[in-house]
This record gives C-alpha cells, structure tokens and sequence, in this order.
C-alpha cells in the first residue's frame, strides 16, 4: 500500500518534466503526460500498474478540470453554438458507429454484438482530452472552441447512453425502450435544475463565510459542492464530469437565472474559487493524463500480423473521418471545420472503458481487443499534433 507514494511521486514529476520537454519542442504538454504512462505501464517499463488509488485521483483530476472550464466558460457563446454543438455531437457520435457496425458486420464477417461494440468503442470523445488541448493552445475562449466544447459534453452523455443500452443488451439480447427514455429524462432534469441548486448552495456558503468572518471557508466547501453534484449526476445515469461542469457553469460570471438573478455569485466569491481550484487542477489532471497511458497495452498488438493491420486500418480511416465530417457542418472556415472535427477525435480513456467491456463481456476476442487498443491510441496521439498543426500559424 505504502509504494502509492512512490508511484504518485515519480507520475507527478515525470508528467511535469514530460510534459514541459513537449511543450519546448513545441507538442501540446498532454502527449507528454500520456507518453509517460505508456512509458511507465504495461506497454514499456510496467513499473506501474493502474489501480484504484490512481483511478481515484485521476477521476477527481478531470472533474476539476471541467469544474474549472464550467467557470472559465463563455455562457452567451455557449448559447449561441448551441445548435452547432447538437449537430456535431449527433453527427460525431453516430457517424463513426454506423459505420464500424456496418464495415464490422457486413464487410469483416464479424457477429452482430460485437460489431454493435466496435462501434460503441468510436463513438464517444474523450471531453478531458479535448479541453486540455485547447487550453494547451490557448484557444478555449474562440468560437469553435466553445462548439467543441458543447459537442463534447454531449458527446460523453451519448456514449453513458450508447454503453447502458449496449451492455444491457449483452447480457438480456434484447434492448428495453423505455429503460434508456428513463435515462434520458433523468440526465435531462438533472441538467436542467442542477444550475438552480448550485447557485443556491453557492449563496448559503458565501453567506456563513460572511458569518463566520472568514473567506477560507469557501474554497473547502465549494470543493465539495463540486465532490457533490459529480456523485448526483452519477445517481442521475449520466457522467460525474456532467456534474463538475454544470457546478462550475453555474458559478461563473456571465450565467444569470431568469428571474433569479440575486443568485449570481459575485465576482471576489468567484476569482476566490477560481484561485483555489487552480493549483489542485495542476496537481491531479496530470494523474488524469498519465492513466490514460497507464491503460493502454501496446505489448498486446501484434504488429506483424496482416489482419490485424486489415481490421486496424479500416476502423482507424473510420475513426477518423466519423469525428472529422462532424466539423463540416458547422459555419466557418475550412480551418475551424477541420479544427472542431481533430478536436472531436481523441477516444482516450473512454474507448478504453468501451474496450474492456468488449473484453469481460467476451464479445473481444484478443486480436479484436488488440485492434480497438491500437485505434484508441492513434486517435487519442493523433488529436493534438493535427491541431498543432492546424492552429500554428493563428
């Protein structure tokens, strides 16, 4: 028990050091904290193997991370790309699934269910990828930015309920209707009443720290307001992410209730919060990234194999051009079409969660498994040196 410390004292530094080397050269930093978990798991060293601990400390890393983006965000932006956000999500999400259940199923000879989960595993983005690179490139506040965003969050809902219905049919072989409206109902209303609840509880807090004198009680009890609404959103069937985010969202500086607006925190209550997430979100995001690379198993790839490479690259082309079309429905230029579509293509630790359901459940033979690893990888590798690319000379 006692070699965590030493685990979570060579991850903290090494991602740091990784991370700050990338930057140099001028890759976003995340590619550094996942090289590290490659470098450091199974695939490389296998110094370290995920466990629980660091999968806690890596779930509270992204939930802050989204805490802090739900703050930062743009409200009225977000409005605006709303129909935006919906469309590429949509398009993003079901695109790349249709089409690996059909390459899948009809072209690869492979059985019905497990088609169905190939798909499942290149439908959803990893939203803490996603957010960490545009903030690596500093381009969170741009308009395509605030698509991506959007899209992403749904996008993770999708894949919550794209998992529940497929797993559910794993196990029944049928798939019961009105179990996942339920679920969507659920994820609804807890989107919908969740930013009324944070702002009331973000006002009781303010007024006992006014009562109590002291302005240190707030970061503590936001902290755990933030804890709170991830364990409601779980209760609600949708991702805790959801939660953190929605918390954050109701606590920045331009989002007003209707009709409520004495709710709105004011702006010495918000940077206070703001400076006392901040150093937390740079600690424990990094555990976040390096676990990413902690999961994956490039020793399980057998590289010399020519069906593998067959399945490989027909579902990576699949995986690709799913997300990327996603961005041509967009207004813009070519440039922010093709920026939301890369930013919409990390699977991460997402599709790792698709993949080993695949593989419990025994619908992933070892080279199916293998496939999906490898796909998981190139996509989740690939995201941030396209954007890079696509926004350096901006």
């Amino acid at each position: 028990m006692h070699e965590i410390f030493l685990y979570l004292a060579i991850i903290l530094f090494l991602a740091r050091l990784f991370g700050d080397i990338f930057n140099r050269f001028g890759v976003p930093s995340v590619l550094g904290e996942i090289f590290v978990g490659i470098l450091l798991g199974q695939s490389v060293l296998g110094i370290i193997q995920i466990n629980d601990i660091i999968k806690i400390l890596a779930e509270i890393g992204v939930i802050l991370l989204l805490f802090q983006v739900g703050i930062e965000a743009d409200i009225h932006q977000l409005k605006k790309v709303g129909f935006s956000a919906f469309i590429v999500a949509t398009i993003g999400a079901f695109t790349p699934m249709a089409l690996a259940f059909f390459v899948s199923c009809y072209l690869l000879d492979l059985p019905f269910l497990t088609s169905l989960f190939i798909g499942g595993t290149l439908t959803a983005t990893s939203i803490g990828i996603t957010v960490r690179i545009l903030e690596d490139l500093k381009k969170m506040k741009e308009r395509f930015a605030q698509i991506v965003l959007g899209a992403a969050v749904l996008d993770d809902i999708f894949g919550v309920i794209v998992l529940a219905t497929l797993f559910e049919f794993s196990k029944e072989s049928s798939i019961h209707i009105d179990k996942i409206f339920k679920l969507i109902l659920y994820i609804a209303t807890f989107f919908l009443l969740a930013p009324i609840l944070a702002q009331f509880m973000a006002k009781f807090i303010k007024i006992l720290a006014e009562k109590l004198a002291t302005i240190d009680f707030i970061p503590p009890t936001i902290l755990s307001m933030v804890f709170f609404f991830a364990y409601l959103s779980h209760k609600f069937g949708s991702p805790e992410i959801l939660g953190s985010f929605t918390a954050g969202m109701a606590l920045s500086r331009r989002f007003v209730i209707p009709f409520a607006t004495f709710l709105k925190p004011d702006e010495k209550m918000t940077e206070k919060i703001e400076h006392s997430i901040n150093p937390l979100v740079w600690v424990l995001t990094p555990i976040f990234f390096v676990s990413v690379g902690l999961q994956l198993d490039l020793k399980a790839i057998d590289f010399s194999s020519l069906h593998f490479w067959g399945l490989a690259v027909s579902l990576l082309i699949i995986a690709f051009v799913g997300k990327i079309i996603s961005g041509f429905f967009v207004k813009g230029s070519i440039q922010e079409k093709l920026s939301v579509g890369f930013s919409m293509l990390p699977r991460g630790e997402v599709g790792l969660i698709f993949a080993e359901f695949g593989r419990m459940s025994g619908l992933f033979d070892s080279l199916i498994y293998a496939v999906v690893i490898f796909v998981v990888a190139i996509t989740t590798l690939a995201s941030p040196i396209m954007l890079k690319m696509l926004l350096k000379k901006s």
